[in-house]
């Protein structure tokens, strides 16, 4: 038995509730971290870490400080034990402080995330932190979704949120052999570079409204939708931003969306 099979022993069995799918598989584990591409003293943040399969291919790079986010008191125990160079922080990455990381040196972050989370996540992350990069395992479905272009079925509202803020990549595909337990569901490695212009926090909260609002009648027209919300001299509004009035949400690019959300009346978006 390694040493990485015998680590993997100390610790306790997976929990469903918190979709717990453990990575064993060393080569894909390198790859993703290889995607993050760290420099010796460069910050990383890792979400998530479960029994470490990230977490020593991280070490190996010498990073400057490493933080492992981990919810699960007994995990975050043995990753202490195991690995007493980093920092352990036991917490929800939902209620982290993300925009903290705005405040420090450009931070690098990874994690094989929970599918249940893994969008919400992405969403508060790109709009709230400062980072380099960010190489997140997700369900491919919800990868797909992430990276998707307009007029795609999958592209929607998490496509055009997440796409203003950052540039998405698939860089391929896991199959559910490599976790254990296995899930049902093929995942997918996405990679995050940040923007240099992204939108400001209130430019955010608009925009999300502005996805909100669209989105929830994506097979209408979007004249169609600003006339439900009693939006004045709607038409002319659109023909200033180049929008056809017969265009469909899925249709629109994210730039559309920004430039959008920017000129309709905040009131009419509550």
């Amino acid at each position: 038995m390694s040493q990485h099979d015998r680590d993997s022993h100390r610790f306790a069995p997976a929990k469903r509730s918190l979709g717990q799918n453990f990575l064993v598989d060393q080569n894909i584990s390198r790859k993703i971290v290889d995607a993050l591409d760290i420099q010796p003293g460069d910050n990383v943040l890792e979400i998530g870490p479960g029994r470490g399969a990230l977490t020593r291919h991280v070490v190996d790079r010498k990073p400057g400080r490493y933080v492992l986010l981990e919810m699960d008191d007994a995990l975050a125990d043995e990753l202490e034990r195991q690995h007493p160079e980093v920092e352990v922080v036991r917490g929800d990455a939902l209620a982290y402080a993300w925009h903290e990381l705005a405040k420090t040196h450009a931070w690098k972050i990874v994690g094989n995330l929970p599918y249940n989370i893994a969008s919400p996540l992405i969403w508060e992350i790109v709009s709230r932190a400062e980072f380099d990069r960010a190489v997140f395992m997700v369900q491919l479905e919800a990868g797909q979704r992430l990276a998707a272009k307009s007029g795609g079925r999958d592209y929607g509202a998490l496509s055009v949120f997440v796409q203003s803020f950052a540039r998405v990549e698939l860089l391929f595909k896991v199959p559910p052999q490599v976790f254990r337990p296995q899930p049902k569901v093929t995942s997918a490695v996405m990679r995050f570079f940040l923007h240099p212009q992204r939108p400001t926090a209130v430019e955010a909260q608009l925009l999300a409204s502005t996805l909100r609002l669209c989105f929830q009648q994506r097979r209408k027209q979007i004249s169609t939708i600003l006339k439900s919300k009693d939006i004045p001299a709607y038409v002319e509004l659109l023909r200033r931003l180049n929008i056809d009035p017969m265009q469909r949400p899925e249709t629109l690019e994210p730039e559309r969306f920004r430039a959008l959300s920017k000129l309709l009346p905040p009131d009419f978006l509550a």
